[in-house]
């Protein structure tokens, strides 16, 4: 007997009325508040046609906003993955005669190196092509700038629980509470992971648990998907690891990532970012080790990078881990959203004129005060949870 559609396939939406998620991008607004349509649906609602990438994590959407958008400016839609995909299918894909506007869907678009990337170009420069990149990386490192300068870039956000609640609802399956809760936590704002795992147990033992959950998990997700679509489980153990400190682990994971042939340059721009969220004050000379090895794996490549690769896993593995700056900064971003542009004290104000000096900018600036120079309404506030160096006159 053939196969059902898999679970995830049959649930992706067909409009944006029915996509969860990315409000920011596809929420309808509302004129009676003065909230602004997000610009993808009023793309899809005015039949606006321009190339554009989604800049977001696994699961969440990339694939369907893009076949939402395509559908509803009726175009022939074009669907490659950059792993497997090369020159001679952009070009049949140029050469396809349509009466219809032509969208190439480039699934992981940080995957085509430069020449392909090169290739792809002048279609896209024409109008030819209209070009909807996917990817989970920063297209400003992978995409090539004469290509990204033609494109709008949306970034989008992980799904939140509630959002997963409402998606695993969708299924019509009975899911107790314990066990909707495991299976959000696990799949990180994945939507489609949690409905493959969550499919996944309800064939193999006909009832889902959480530990029928957990069971799927292990038989599914055993092996590295070389494709790309699992190695974000592996990326999060060698990360994971690493935070622990523990070496051994994070070795064998980084082996696994070789093996699968992950992007050396990924595994490297994570550990720049593990080296100040994670190491930080610990260890400062980390962040300088992990962008030596960052530079290494780009001027030295595989298979001898995997070396440089190692021996930084280690070394940041091993360091002294402290998060106080990384926590510092985000309670004072949370402390910018709440509050706004508050008024910078006087004694810290520039004070180019010298009308601002008589009115009091920037006097009294040489009289130290630890506790004056957050705006008044913040008070003494402390973020950083260290020990500050003494100051003089």
């Amino acid at each position: 007997m053939e196969e059902k559609e898999p679970l995830a396939a049959r649930l992706r939406p067909k409009t944006l009325d029915d996509f969860v998620g990315q409000d920011h991008l596809v929420g309808p607004g509302n004129p009676s508040t003065g909230l602004r349509a997000g610009p993808l649906r009023v793309a899809v609602e005015k039949g606006h046609r321009f190339s554009f990438i989604l800049w977001g994590p696994p699961g969440s959407g990339k694939t369907t906003l893009a076949r939402i958008y395509a559908r509803s400016l009726g175009a022939e839609l074009f669907e490659l993955s950059a792993v497997s995909a090369g020159k001679d299918d952009i070009r049949k894909i140029v050469s396809f005669v349509t009466n219809k506007p032509k969208i190439l869907f480039l699934d992981e678009i940080h995957r085509f190196n430069k020449a392909q990337q090169d290739f792809l170009l002048p279609s896209v420069e024409s109008g030819e092509l209209t070009l909807i990149g996917a990817t989970t990386e920063n297209p400003s490192f992978e995409v090539i700038s004469a290509l990204l300068s033609r494109c709008r870039v949306f970034v989008l956000d992980e799904l939140g629980s509630a959002d997963m609640a409402k998606i695993l609802r969708r299924t019509g399956l009975k899911i107790p509470k314990e066990a909707g809760e495991w299976l959000v936590r696990m799949a990180n704002g994945d939507a489609r992971q949690a409905l493959t795992v969550l499919e996944a147990a309800e064939r193999l033992y006909g009832k889902v648990t959480a530990e029928t959950l957990a069971e799927a998990l292990q038989s599914k997700f055993l092996r590295y998907d070389k494709k790309g679509e699992e190695h974000y489980n592996v990326i999060s153990a060698f990360i994971k690891s690493l935070r622990a400190s523990q070496p051994d682990a994070a070795l064998y994971y980084l082996a696994r990532m070789i093996d699968a042939g992950e992007d050396p340059k990924f595994i490297a721009r994570r550990m720049v970012v593990f080296a100040s969220e994670d190491v930080g004050l610990g260890q400062p000379t980390a962040l300088v080790v992990a962008n030596d090895v960052f530079r290494a794996v780009q001027s030295i490549g595989l298979p001898e990078a995997q070396i440089n690769l190692a021996h930084g896993a280690a070394y940041l593995a091993l360091a002294k881990k402290d998060r106080s700056a990384y926590d510092a900064y985000f309670a004072a971003a949370a402390d910018v959203k709440k509050y706004g542009n508050l008024p910078v004290p006087m004694k810290l104000r520039n004070a180019p004129t010298k009308l601002m000096k008589e009115l009091g900018y920037g006097e009294g600036y040489e009289k130290y005060s630890t506790d004056e120079f957050l705006p008044t309404k913040l008070g003494g506030k402390k973020y950083l949870k260290q020990k500050r160096p003494e100051t003089g006159t």
